[in-house]
């Protein structure tokens, strides 16, 4: 795994920290595990997924399915990052 660059500059973890481990765990099929590491893995691959659809075969209401899942996936990583310093 990368290490955090920001962690190891300032002493706690980024908005995106777990990202890797989260992505490690889904494709070894821990899928609950992953969501509990990272909670915005999941939105975020169906974000770029869908995006990808989109770019190749236009889909009427794209757009706002790509910006829907994209705010999801921010409150996820907001609120995450919120958590675990609250907590901690």
């Amino acid at each position: 795994m990368i290490s955090c660059s920001w962690k190891e500059t300032f002493g706690f973890e980024c908005l995106t920290c777990g990202f890797q481990r989260s992505m490690d765990l889904l494709f070894h099929g821990e899928i609950w595990e992953s969501i509990r590491m990272f909670p915005a893995t999941i939105p975020l691959l169906l974000t770029f997924i869908f995006a990808g659809i989109h770019i190749w075969k236009r889909i009427k209401y794209g757009p706002r399915i790509i910006v829907g899942l994209f705010s999801l996936s921010a409150i996820l990583i907001l609120v995450n990052f919120t958590v675990k310093h609250t907590i901690a």
